[in-house]
């Protein structure tokens, strides 16, 4: 059974806030919802010029360590004469030296850095640490908690998992008190590494609030065939196969294609679109809040995510864009990677395909412009599921039970 919570929970992220983790951001709304008091670190300054309301109508306050160790050298060798003389300072260091051996990176030496910072200047009420994402974020939780005798847990997402080395995921594991991802597949690669029992399940979910059923709308819609597709222009996404399939459609099908997001490769893919002729059919927006996201949704006819795995180990753990997009009864076209079929059911609730397939991307995108009857079976089909599989409440309550919050009263039959 947990233990009561009283103290602060220092919640250690990669950044913040950040358009591209609106699932960290409604993880903690919803911890603060239920009583958890939470104080934020974070690795990165915020780059993105929106935010989501959500980040408005969080409380907990935010501390920005160094970024780099050379642009607050002071601040870094204050908290280095401070923490050396601490108890568990030998310890922590041994630690970080063994580490550094085998990873001799500028990453390795920034990491501890940001630890003795946060071990300096954390706040005295803090009694544990929680990093989102086991790469990063979980070396300088582990290697605060090692200096300051404090305990740390770890919420593992999906480019944290796979690409960093066994070796490190293993050792961190069996540091932490209790691990949660939000896969299957992650559950059983990380429990392969780690004591027993010290990883679990915890689906994200969806906040139902935020994202209300659609209103009605017309059983035909004039023009064109509107494909939507949301997330960042990184290699794992598959934009460039997605580019390719939309070429192949030609003038069978009247299509335009909308991407959200940003991302490295975005200006890459532009280029893409106009090598392959389809450039006056694609509309890029970049990063937007989750109110564009929205409308967005409800105003395209299908939403495509061709997710893939990246040449280094990046893949996508269960994309936050296919809950909100199937949560408005959208027809969904994806692929078979990660946890996407833990949330589509091939033919039920969506359509998917082999990752890397561009023909396949093709003909499921022919397949539902020719058929509405199916858009709208599989559509219903996924705002079905998500609302009865994956609403925020149910997927929370885990992991506040494991900081030790007391679940929420039952409401009576006349407060519902």
């Amino acid at each position: 059974m947990p233990k009561p919570q009283t103290a602060k929970i220092g919640f250690i992220l990669k950044g913040y806030p950040r358009l591209s983790e609106t699932f960290i951001a409604q993880e903690i709304h919803a911890l603060e919802q239920r009583g958890l008091d939470i104080v934020i670190y974070s690795l990165r300054h915020p780059t993105d010029r929106d935010q989501h309301p959500i980040h408005a109508e969080i409380t907990a306050p935010v501390h920005y360590l160094p970024e780099y160790l050379y642009q607050e050298p002071i601040r870094v060798w204050r908290a280095w004469r401070a923490v050396r003389k601490q108890p568990h300072y030998r310890t922590a260091r041994r630690v970080w030296l063994r580490d550094l051996r085998r990873d001799r990176t500028s990453n390795r030496v920034r990491r501890f850095g940001q630890a003795l910072v946060l071990a300096h200047e954390r706040a005295g009420s803090i009694g544990q640490f929680h990093a989102h994402f086991i790469h990063t974020p979980g070396s300088v939780a582990r290697y605060t908690a090692l200096l300051t005798g404090l305990p740390w847990t770890v919420s593992a997402h999906a480019k944290d998992i796979w690409t960093i080395p066994a070796w490190e995921k293993a050792e961190k594991l069996a540091h932490c008190d209790w691990a949660v991802t939000c896969t299957k597949l992650g559950v059983d690669h990380l429990s392969g590494l780690a004591p027993e029992g010290r990883v679990s399940l915890l689906y994200h979910g969806l906040d139902l609030d935020r994202f209300p059923p659609p209103p009605a709308l017309p059983a035909t819609r004039s023009g064109p065939f509107r494909i939507l597709s949301v997330g960042r222009a990184v290699p794992k996404k598959g934009y460039a196969v997605l580019l390719q399939a939309l070429a192949t459609l030609g003038d069978a099908v009247d299509w335009q294609f909308t991407h959200l997001g940003g991302g490295s490769d975005l200006d890459h893919l532009k280029r893409r679109a106009e090598t392959l002729d389809i450039a006056d059919r694609c509309t890029w927006l970049g990063a937007r809040p989750q109110r564009d996201v929205l409308a967005a949704i409800r105003d395209h006819d299908v939403f495509v995510l061709p997710s893939r795995i990246a040449d280094d180990g990046d893949r996508d753990g269960m994309p936050n864009v296919l809950l909100e997009a199937q949560s408005q009864g959208l027809a969904c076209l994806s692929t078979r990677v990660s946890a996407i079929p833990e949330l589509i059911v091939e033919g039920e609730t969506g359509l998917l395909v082999a990752p890397e397939d561009a023909p396949a991307l093709a003909a499921g995108l022919r397949r539902l412009h020719d058929d509405p009857g199916l858009r709208r079976r599989l559509g219903n089909g996924g705002q079905q599921r998500v609302r009865t599989h994956f609403p925020l409440d149910a997927c929370i309550a885990p992991l506040a039970e494991r900081f030790g919050l007391d679940p929420p009263p039952v409401r009576r039959a006349a407060e519902a």
